[in-house]
């Protein structure tokens, strides 16, 4: 009988170490073609590539349309992250603070942006926007991003406020604190990190969307990976792989920082 359980569990042992080796393969496999792609010397995206050189990254420097379009990408994930922050901050400490049916109304209301379908979502808000006269604009891309990225500070701002001990407000208070002080003084030194999680999630998930920016950009707010997309669907262009490499490593070199300064996978699973 021992034996049998032993057997069972070597097996159930063995199944999940497979099945997370082949979760990790198909996760990293994509990324490493890409970058290895991206450093192809011929005019196609075939791989693996023939000869490798660096030319598309020189190639990358020269494209104007993709500067233009990363700039606009990156003002508005830095607006949407401002005011996400601004608001998941304000929400986190009502919700928080708070034991009303109101409250746990409104942290589902807040989270509804996750649950919807994000095409729906953008042409819902494109809907709205019409009906109140407002033609698609940077402005209207950074309301329609703001609402689907304040989500992601709440979560990490409220784990963090979770943990916070209630004395030390208390405390702060019998001192005669205001409450302004105290959460400049105290609140916010400790949900800092899970502030700058939120904040770094919610940038990122600015810059990579896209059904929001397909329904709410013009050609005057032509997003990155919206021109990304035309482009590799119109000339499988090389330069697309270089820019993606890019943004790859630029996202795992943020990854490691936050994860330094800010401990962003323990955040993501306190949220």
């Amino acid at each position: 009988m021992a034996h049998q359980k032993d057997l069972s569990t070597i097996l159930f042992r063995g199944t999940l170490g497979c099945l997370a080796v082949l979760t990790v393969v198909l996760l990293i496999a994509p990324t490493a073609v890409v970058l290895i792609v991206s450093f192809t010397d011929g005019y196609s995206l075939k791989f693996p590539p023939v000869s490798y050189s660096t030319r598309w990254y020189v190639e990358l420097w020269n494209a104007s349309h993709l500067h233009f379009a990363a700039m606009n990408s990156i003002k508005v994930g830095l607006a949407t992250t401002l005011l996400s922050v601004v608001f998941g901050v304000l929400a986190s400490l009502a919700i928080v603070g708070s034991k009303s049916r109101w409250a746990r109304a409104l942290d589902s209301l807040f989270m509804s942006p996750l649950v919807l379908p994000a095409l729906a979502f953008g042409f819902a808000a494109l809907m709205t926007f019409s009906a109140v006269g407002w033609s698609v604009s940077i402005t209207t891309l950074i309301i329609g991003h703001t609402a689907v990225c304040v989500p992601y500070v709440i979560r990490t701002t409220s784990a963090a406020l979770a943990q916070m001990d209630p004395a030390l407000l208390e405390s702060s208070a019998s001192l005669g604190a205001s409450r302004w002080y105290s959460f400049r003084f105290v609140t916010l030194p400790l949900i800092r990190p899970g502030v700058m999680a939120g904040a770094f999630i919610a940038f990122m998930s600015s810059f990579d969307n896209v059904p929001v920016s397909l329904f709410l950009r013009d050609a005057r707010t032509d997003m990155l990976p919206i021109r990304m997309w035309q482009d590799l669907e119109g000339k499988l262009d090389v330069t697309i792989a270089a820019l993606s490499g890019v943004i790859i490593i630029f996202t795992l070199i943020m990854m490691i920082v936050m994860e330094r300064v800010a401990g962003l996978s323990r955040r993501l699973r306190q949220g």
